[in-house]
């Protein structure tokens, strides 16, 4: 058992850890007569699949909740409209998660489903062929949307053999061929109690978590095989650069590079790198490129959270006739960053953005019992929280530099327009 009191929530979080393998987060906070549960499988989603199942731990989410070997997809509705709870299924890269939401005394009720839900989905023939025919359709209604279609090229081209290079969805020709004998097998391969990290923040003490979780979870076993590896694919940076014609509206240019896992001691700063190039009307990007020059109707950088190498990107749309100017531009903010160093007023503005939007990030129930859930099931454990917001605040000028000159050198590049005549060396 352990706990820990964050600096930037003043409940304490409590960890435990079932025989059966399974880690229970609990943050109590009787505020309000609610509780949040998300329900997380560790070592599963996207980013385990094989590049000819792209997609399948997408269905497999669409597919859960609708029905099991004791209820169809009408009574599972039913039980949780009836209490106004709400329950739901997504996956992403690094983790699969079951989330759920309701008053303090219709929880323990939910909490059984959900356990029902993850342990015996029967997912019917017909919901799996309609979820199908849904995602396909998703599929291609991103071909259709400039920003996908950028990137979408950047990051095949970043992790050609990695599956972070497939959208979550998969592709159209992959979701076409999977069966509901795949979903069976992803269950029986991931669905396991050893691999469950369940965070519950609400109206509920550990004792009572604790009581919940055992009457719901206590009984699984862990299956003799053990779980599968994660198959580790070389990533190696070698940036391309690629030019998409579609009739467009505006040109949409992504500058791409491989950066660093979530684990890296450059994570946090790579975060603040992000956050004073493209968060907001503040931003370097925002304020040099589209306030001063008018260049960009849009303009932002993001870098997200993963377990592999992660992609660092800065995009903007510009009209057409600006392309090649918008892509000289682009690239001049972020080498500016290796060329200047940052001023002490410059990186605690940055600090007290990041750090302030994180703090709002958890203020309800679902966002704190997520981001805890999450830090563990990545393996960061609960004192990432505290941990991270300091390496924040210690990150100097010279920190940047240096991680700038790291990872921010050469781009990929992908263009995405109309009339795209450039000339790119």
């Amino acid at each position: 058992m352990q706990s820990l009191t964050s600096t930037a929530y003043p409940q304490t979080v409590n960890r435990f850890v079932f025989p059966n393998g399974i880690v229970l987060i609990t943050i109590e906070n009787q505020a309000a007569d609610l509780i949040a549960g998300r329900i997380f499988l560790k070592n599963a989603g996207s980013g385990w699949e094989s590049r000819a199942k792209a997609g399948l731990s997408h269905l497999v989410a669409a597919v859960l909740t609708k029905g099991t070997t004791n209820l169809s997809s009408v009574e599972i509705a039913e039980q949780v409209e009836s209490v106004g709870a709400s329950l739901s299924a997504d996956t992403s890269a690094d983790y699969f998660l079951l989330g759920l939401k309701t008053v303090a005394a219709d929880f323990a009720p939910m909490l059984q489903l959900a356990g029902e839900i993850l342990r015996s989905p029967s997912f019917p023939e017909a919901e799996v062929k309609l979820e199908k025919k849904l995602t396909i359709q998703s599929i291609r209604s991103q071909q259709e949307q400039p920003f996908n279609v950028a990137f979408n090229h950047l990051r095949e081209a970043i992790y050609p053999e990695h599956p972070y290079g497939v959208s979550v969805l998969g592709t159209e020709a992959t979701v076409s061929e999977l069966t509901r004998a795949d979903l069976l097998e992803y269950h029986q391969t991931y669905f396991r109690p050893d691999n469950l990290v369940i965070s519950l923040a609400g109206r509920i003490d550990q004792q009572q978590a604790i009581n919940l979780v055992e009457s719901a979870f206590g009984d699984w076993q862990v299956p003799d095989h053990p779980l599968p590896q994660k198959t580790l694919i070389s990533l190696n940076s070698n940036p391309s650069q690629q030019l998409i014609f579609q009739e467009t509206q505006q040109s949409i240019i992504m500058l791409g590079y491989l950066v660093a896992a979530v684990t890296s001691k450059d994570y946090p700063v790579l975060k603040l790198i992000s956050t004073y190039l493209g968060n907001g009307l503040s931003s370097r990007l925002f304020v040099e490129l589209r306030e001063k020059r008018g260049l960009a109707y849009d303009v932002s950088a993001f870098y997200p959270t993963r377990l592999d190498a992660a992609p660092f990107v800065a995009y903007m749309g510009t009209a057409p006739e600006n392309t090649a100017i918008a892509i000289e531009g682009l690239r001049a903010e972020v080498e500016r960053l290796s060329t200047n160093k940052l001023t002490d007023m410059e990186i605690q503005g940055a600090k007290n953005k990041l750090l302030g939007q994180y703090a709002l990030g958890k203020q309800t129930n679902g966002e704190i019992a997520q981001i805890f859930g999450w830090y563990e099931s990545l393996g960061l454990g609960i004192e990432f929280d505290s941990q991270f917001q300091q390496d924040v605040t210690q990150v100097t000028p010279e920190t940047i530099q240096a991680v700038v000159d790291r990872y921010l050198d050469k781009p990929y590049l992908c263009v995405v327009g109309p009339n795209l005549n450039l000339d790119l060396n």
